[in-house]
């Protein structure tokens, strides 16, 4: 196969096809800590892609309870395993101090591409390791929705009592998914028609209807399972990143860019989606100004989802505060640890930037903050934090503003002659 360079892994990897990238790269970061479970999220992207016949199983978004929940059950224990059975005890990191190179340090493990060429199955070579998940693993998306891992080894039982940070031994989190519109897609590399394909004006992935036969071999490869059958028409469907309104046709946009429905859905402000430019080399174009590329690249508060499977996912996660590291950083990498600490004391900056989630359904490309007053100070692990009441500001791709608001939250009082009808 031939290489390409794989910045959250920190090196070269085998990838069916030679490097093409994107001028601009569709990206979100999603704050776990924030989720409220309420679903809003799945329902505005299913009222709008996926309620017509043969869909009824198909959930482009979705938010599963971790650690059992899971859409298809179990996806990731049984994609970790492929890798594991591949490359038994192998999946580990070089960690050192990163560069723009390798952010993250080092993975010493095999991708699901390089597991791939090790493999040599019954019914010949693939491209990337996979497995076909069974019907019934699609049938109940909230299977184990709200249920906590408890102590080790004790079935049915919760710790009782109080529960303090860094970790606790009960615990659950809400995951959100949807396509990560990877900058190397399984789906794209497994196709024997050739009927994926990433599009080179924002990175978003496409299934060409009228190339796919519904061999399902995307189905198979893809790692997140966010590539799905439909029995009616016999071909495979996906996310699209609702693409017409990241073009600005939407007719409330007035055609500027805006976010995908169901970032724009969230009630519970957890999600950010954008667009970051991309070099020749993949590479992220330096912008210190995109909110996306600053919580990424310069905070390094947000991680790749399975960054081992190789894909380069392009959905970014700021790591729930509560939940065991050793199961944080299997699941976003060995960059747990001070994504965490920059979440738990964020700088003035990163605080400010914060607030932009979810304050306009258009896409922020870039923002400016003005200095306010000291509103607050205490001391988080051992070390002094102050609190600014910062003004950010959201520029639209056209460079006009288009929202400002303030670290803290305006209050408003209802004035004396609107009585409070409740």
């Amino acid at each position: 196969m031939p290489q390409v360079y794989n910045w959250q892994l920190g090196r070269e990897m085998s990838y069916p096809y030679e490097a093409r990238h994107p001028q601009w790269q569709f990206a979100f970061v999603f704050n776990i800590n924030r989720c409220l479970g309420c679903q809003t999220c799945t329902v505005a992207c299913k009222s709008t892609w996926t309620f017509s016949k043969g869909q009824e199983y198909m959930w482009w978004n979705n938010v599963e309870t971790k650690p059992y929940g899971g859409y298809p059950q179990f996806w990731d224990v049984k994609a970790l395993r492929l890798l594991e059975d591949a490359n038994p005890g192998g999946q580990t990191w070089t960690e050192k101090a990163g560069d723009a190179k390798a952010p993250y340090g080092t993975y010493d493990g095999i991708t699901l591409f390089e597991g791939a060429e090790r493999r040599f199955g019954d019914d010949g070579s693939r491209r990337v390791l996979g497995y076909m998940p069974a019907d019934d693993e699609w049938t109940a998306p909230n299977i184990y929705e709200d249920t906590p891992k408890g102590e080790k080894g004790v079935r049915n039982q919760f710790r009782h009592g109080s529960a303090m940070l860094p970790s606790h031994d009960t615990w659950f989190f809400y995951l959100q998914r949807l396509c990560n519109h990877c900058s190397y897609p399984a789906c794209l590399a497994a196709c024997p028609r050739k009927a994926i394909y990433k599009r080179q004006e924002d990175g978003i992935v496409l299934i060409d209807q009228n190339r796919c036969r519904g061999y399902k071999k995307c189905v198979e490869a893809c790692p997140y399972k966010k590539s799905l059958y439909r029995g009616t028409t016999r071909v495979s469907e996906k996310c699209v990143g609702c693409y017409p309104r990241v073009e600005g046709k939407d007719p409330m946009s007035e055609g500027a860019p805006m976010e995908t429905r169901c970032m724009a859905a969230c009630i519970g402000k957890i999600r950010m989606q954008g667009l970051v430019a991309v070099n020749e080399d993949g590479s992220w174009t330096e912008d210190k100004s995109n909110p996306l590329y600053y919580m990424v690249k310069v905070a390094k508060v947000a991680l790749p989802l399975y960054p081992q499977f190789g894909t380069e996912p392009n959905g970014y996660y700021i790591p729930p505060r509560w939940v065991p590291r050793p199961y944080l950083r299997q699941m976003f990498g060995p960059g747990v640890d001070q994504a965490i600490e920059q979440y738990t004391a964020p700088s003035r900056e990163l605080l400010a930037i914060m607030q932009l989630f979810r304050v306009s359904r258009r896409i922020i490309f870039k923002y400016e903050i003005e200095e306010g007053e000291k509103v607050y100070e205490t001391t988080i692990n051992g070390k002094p934090w102050a609190m600014y009441n910062d003004t950010v500001i959201g520029f639209g791709k056209d460079g006009k503003e288009i929202v400002r608001t303030t670290v803290e939250e305006p209050l408003h009082v209802r004035p004396d002659k609107h009585a409070n009808a409740i």
